[in-house]
């Protein structure tokens, strides 16, 4: 049995979001790519629904009903930016449902690395509030459960979204439990996650946002993973390392400015690969942003083949940005001084 799991279902595609960037297109973009390279041996497996106890640990039962009942009547607008249709509310049971199970076969021992590629997203989504194209946010979600669930004690979320991932950012704001790191094109929507938003209580230093300016590429995002991203999680041994993959920081993506291709994106994956090897812990991705379908499929097949092959992480010099980031940051990781 290969210990790989791609996890799907069919309703990713029935969420209907009309002419919208975040479009069921995305999906048969990926699964197209990866079926030219018969899955990379991946064994695929239906997402099931999200249990309403895992659900309703991070988002409140009366916006899960809310969600449900909007659905139920025809869908619409839940901002400027994202939109319900009558099977969106199923279809985000199952992208939740589908990183809860993903986390169960990863700190099971069943699997050591999972991809999740539904929709609709979720890092943008707040415990009440549906944005940026997110209804309920699935890697919050699977986070909680396995603390919750799996006595994980520590969960890494990497964020690689161009666009911050807001909701997540607040959910473990004040929490060590989760150790919350975001690479980003700032300013860009939805203007939040500067390098000084760092947690507070218990959480403060346990939100690490790492922010670029438009225009970033290939030696900075690297930069920042060898010498930032790594170092704390090294530090912070977490058990499960989660990685909500935007693909959008791609050059093609038409939603931002930086200026990443596949081999930047089957970089950072070596980086984590890596890591999680040297710490024992299993690697889980869910599908965030990226909207150039032919950039976000040839994507996650550098992804996904990355991840499961065993070249090493390619080393840079430290850029201004990352020198930045490491000398704010070494106030909370004594791993970063000097």
């Amino acid at each position: 049995m290969t210990r790989a799991l791609y996890l799907h279902h069919p309703l990713s595609l029935e969420h209907d979001t009309g002419e919208h960037p975040e479009q069921p297109a995305r999906i048969r973009a990926i699964e197209e790519a990866l079926e030219q390279r018969a899955w990379l041996g991946f064994e695929r497996e239906l997402a099931p629904e999200v249990p309403l106890d895992a659900l309703h640990a991070v988002h409140p039962a009366d916006y899960v009903d809310a969600i449900r009942r909007i659905c139920e009547e025809g869908g619409g607008m839940l901002d400027l930016d994202t939109v319900a249709s009558p099977r969106s509310y199923q279809a985000a049971l199952h992208s939740a449902g589908g990183n809860v199970r993903a986390v169960d076969a990863l700190l099971s021992g069943e699997r050591q690395l999972t991809f999740c590629g539904l929709r609709p997203p979720g890092h943008h989504a707040e415990p009440s509030r549906a944005m940026g194209f997110c209804l309920f946010n699935n890697v919050a979600v699977a986070a909680r459960h396995a603390l919750d669930a799996r006595a994980a004690e520590r969960v890494l979320v990497l964020d690689w979204d161009v666009h911050h991932g807001n909701g997540t950012n607040d959910i473990f704001y004040a929490s060590d439990e989760v150790l919350y790191v975001s690479i980003h094109q700032w300013p860009l929507y939805p203007g939040t996650g500067s390098l000084e938003d760092n947690g507070e209580g218990l959480g403060l230093g346990y939100t690490v946002n790492l922010p670029v300016p438009p225009g970033s590429g290939h030696r900075t995002w690297l930069s920042l993973m060898q010498h930032v991203v790594v170092p704390i999680a090294r530090a912070y041994r977490p058990k499960l390392l989660l990685v909500s993959a935007g693909f959008d920081a791609h050059r093609d993506d038409p939603l931002a400015n930086c200026e990443l291709s596949e081999a930047s994106f089957a970089a950072m994956t070596a980086g984590i690969r890596e890591l999680g090897r040297e710490i024992d812990a299993p690697v889980g991705f869910t599908l965030e942003g990226g909207y150039d379908l032919g950039a976000l499929g040839a994507s996650v097949v550098a992804v996904l083949e990355a991840a499961t092959n065993g070249i090493a992480p390619e080393q840079v010099d430290e850029d201004p940005v990352s020198a930045r980031a490491r000398a704010h940051y070494s106030a909370w990781w004594e791993t970063l001084a000097g």
